[in-house]
C-alpha cells in the first residue's frame, strides 16, 4: 500500500475545507474593512493605513447632508414592509389551497408556478415597465413592490411544509368546529414559523438590495429606495470622495448587518428547520 495515503494528513478531508473558509472568509471581509476604515477616518487616510490616524464622523454627516437618506430609509422600509405583507398572505393561501385542496388544473397551476423559478426578473423588466405605465403607477413604491407579491418561492416551500403536516390535525380542527381558514391560522401558520422566518430573512434581505428595477421605474427621490439613492449619491457629480461614499455604504448596508449580528443564532437555526441550503 502507499503510505502516503496512510498518513494522517491525508485521511483528513476537513483541513482543506477549513483553508478555503478561511480563505473566503477573509476575501469577504476585506472589502467591509476597507468601508470602515475609509468611512471613520479623514479623506487623507483613505489610501494608507496609520494605527495613529484620528477619528471622525464627518464622513457620515457629510453624506447625510449631501442627499435625501431619510427619505430613502423611509422609502425602503415601507417597500420591504409592504412586500413582505402581501408576499406572507399570498403565498399562505395559495400553498394550502394545493396543499390540501384538489381541483381541476391544480397540478398544472402549480407547475406554472415552478416556472417562475426558472424565469430570471431582469428579462420582464420591459414587460414590466411597459404594465406599471399603463397603470400610472411609474415612479411610485407600489410600481416598484407589484411584480414582487406573488412569490414562486414561497409558495412551494409554503405548499412543500404544508404537505408534511399530519391531516389529523385538519380533521381535529373541523371536529372543534374550525372554519378552513381558522385551520390554516391556528394550525398551519404555527407550525410552519421557521419556514416564514426564513423566507422572511431572504425577502427582506433581497428587496433591501434590490437595485435594477427600481432604477428603472423611480425618476425622483419620492420613490427611491437606499440603493438608488447610493448610486445617484456617489455618481461622478457629485465627486469621488471616498470617505463620504464608504459612509453612505455603512449607512445603507448598516441596518442589514447589525440585524444580522443581533440575530445570527435565530438567523442559522430558521434556515435550518426550513430546509434552506
Amino acid at each position: 500500500m502507499n503510505s502516503a495515503a496512510q498518513h494522517p494528513a491525508f485521511n483528513e478531508p476537513g483541513w482543506l475545507d477549513t483553508l478555503a473558509a478561511w480563505v473566503l472568509a477573509l476575501l469577504w471581509i476585506l472589502p467591509l474593512a476597507y468601508a470602515v476604515w475609509t468611512a471613520f477616518h479623514p479623506a487623507a487616510y483613505a489610501t494608507r493605513f496609520d494605527l495613529l490616524a484620528p477619528l471622525t464622523l464627518d464622513n457620515f454627516r457629510r453624506a447625510w447632508a449631501a442627499a435625501p437618506f431619510a427619505r430613502y430609509f423611509v422609502n425602503t422600509m415601507l417597500l420591504v414592509a409592504m412586500i413582505l405583507a402581501v408576499q406572507l398572505v399570498l403565498s399562505t393561501l395559495a400553498a394550502y389551497a394545493f396543499a390540501r385542496y384538489r381541483f381541476p388544473g391544480r397540478d398544472v397551476a402549480f407547475a406554472l408556478v415552478l416556472v417562475q423559478l426558472l424565469i430570471m426578473p431582469d428579462i420582464l423588466l420591459v414587460e414590466n415597465y411597459k404594465t406599471m405605465s399603463r397603470l400610472g403607477l411609474v415612479d411610485t413604491l407600489l410600481a416598484i413592490g407589484l411584480p414582487y407579491f406573488a412569490s414562486a418561492f414561497a409558495i412551494f416551500l409554503l405548499r412543500q411544509t404544508f404537505m408534511g403536516i399530519p391531516k389529523e390535525l385538519d380533521e381535529a380542527a373541523r371536529v372543534e368546529g374550525a372554519g378552513p381558514l381558522q385551520t390554516l391560522w391556528r394550525v398551519y401558520v404555527p407550525l410552519a414559523k421557521p419556514v416564514y422566518t426564513a423566507f422572511a430573512l431572504v425577502s427582506v434581505s433581497y428587496h433591501w438590495n434590490n437595485f435594477l428595477w427600481p432604477l428603472i421605474i423611480t425618476n425622483s427621490p419620492n420613490a427611491r429606495p437606499l440603493t438608488v439613492g447610493l448610486q445617484v449619491f456617489s455618481s461622478v457629480d457629485q465627486g469621488v470622495d471616498w470617505s463620504v461614499i464608504t459612509a453612505a455604504t455603512l449607512m445603507t448596508s448598516g441596518p442589514l448587518l447589525v440585524a444580522f449580528l443581533l440575530f445570527q443564532r435565530q438567523f442559522v437555526q430558521s434556515f435550518m428547520r426550513a430546509g434552506i441550503k
